[in-house]
């Protein structure tokens, strides 16, 4: 691997090691419902869940991204714009509903991913891209099943070793969608932002 493709998969890849390992532990009959699953993050997790045993539901959020969430081994590929997503979660699942869920988008689906979940299930915001997600009361959780809901953060993780040889054994993709130079670090953020980047995005000087 080059620097950059080590660089892109150790700051993606630690976040994904935690993720899978240390907030839950995703075993063999997991059932995993992951935002974002054509982004650089989405792109580590999936493949790592699969190869953990889970059954993978992916999240896109266009229907041109389902393919490619496909390919990286996802059971089931919902586009999230449309339709009930916890009715298809429930249905997908025969009722039983989705473990927990990786959900990186925020305010637009944290109703759905709550909905989503099974009792006792656990919601792992990992990101607000949609803006941050509502104030929930404690309460709330207690009515729609006992679940549990965490915010975990790389500061209070250290997985390089784990990551570099899960990459070393091929267990998800280390290649990067598309390299600009520093001063088109505008059109970056805007692939990213646009959703047209279909991977991590790497800028060079």
């Amino acid at each position: 691997m080059t620097s950059y493709i080590t660089a892109t998969v150790l700051f993606e890849g630690i976040t994904a090691q935690y993720l899978l390992k240390s907030t839950y532990q995703v075993k063999q009959g997991t059932v995993v419902l992951l935002y974002g699953v054509g982004g650089a993050l989405g792109q580590i997790m999936a493949p790592w869940a699969k190869h953990l045993g889970a059954t993978v539901i992916g999240v896109v959020s266009k229907a041109s991204s389902v393919d490619r969430a496909r390919v990286l081994g996802c059971d089931e590929v919902l586009v999230w714009r449309k339709g009930d997503l916890a009715e298809k979660v429930a249905a997908f699942t025969n009722g039983h509903k989705a473990d927990l869920v990786y959900d990186g988008v925020g305010k637009l689906t944290f109703e759905a991913s709550i909905n989503s979940l099974r009792p006792r299930g656990l919601m792992v915001s990992i990101g607000a891209s949609t803006g941050a997600p509502p104030p929930v009361e404690v309460g709330t959780l207690k009515a729609m099943g006992s679940l549990f809901l965490t915010r975990p953060g790389l500061a209070a993780h250290e997985r390089a070793a784990d990551v570099l040889e899960a990459a070393t054994k091929g267990m998800f993709p280390t290649a990067f969608w598309k390299e600009f130079p520093l001063n088109e670090a505008t059109a970056a953020h805007e692939a990213i932002q646009s959703g047209q980047a279909s991977g991590p995005v790497i800028l060079r000087p």
